[in-house]
């Protein structure tokens, strides 16, 4: 028997825009809170798109269908740049690529006094970008595990919207 699908509501896809999110953001916090990891500045850029994908999904949930097909496209592409800035960390991981983030590289300081250099010094030290972080003794490491977590949530969301598309209301 051949079950006619249901339309998923933009309402539907918006609430799942913001469970993803939070979910994401609860994951990192957790990791750093309760774990004590240190994050490093590309770990702070890549929890960006996922502020702003619980913000377009509370949008999309308030909008009318007709005007919310617009922000289901924007959290599609919000998903998409966070599996980029994964990729390009994890690259930065395995040395594939330097770190775009000045913030992940050492301070180089070429003459002068002991107080010169101590002025030069970055206000709070940073973790190197280059150096991952595991869980659980997976082989995988956490940039990589969100930018896998990151494809899910936007292969879902990908289908959610064809599915809506396909529905009259």
């Amino acid at each position: 028997m051949n079950r006619p699908r249901r339309p998923v509501s933009t309402t539907a896809l918006g609430g799942f825009y913001v469970l993803a999110g939070a979910v994401a953001l609860g994951v990192v916090w957790f990791a750093e809170h309760w774990l004590k990891l240190a994050p490093c500045e590309l770990c702070l850029w890549e929890r960006r798109p996922w502020w702003v994908l619980i913000g377009i999904g509370v949008v999309t949930a308030l909008l009318p269908r007709r005007y919310a097909r617009y922000t289901v496209l924007a959290g599609l592409l919000c998903l998409m740049t966070s599996i980029g800035l994964a990729v390009l960390h994890a690259g930065v991981e395995h040395k594939f690529w330097p770190s775009p983030a000045p913030e992940c590289r050492a301070p180089s300081f070429h003459g002068g006094s002991f107080k010169d250099w101590m002025a030069a010094m970055p206000t709070r030290p940073n973790k190197p970008c280059d150096s991952p972080d595991y869980l659980f003794g997976l082989p995988v490491s956490m940039t990589e595990l969100g930018g896998l977590y990151a494809v899910a949530v936007f292969v879902i969301a990908l289908i959610g919207s064809v599915r809506m598309g396909r529905s009259r209301r």
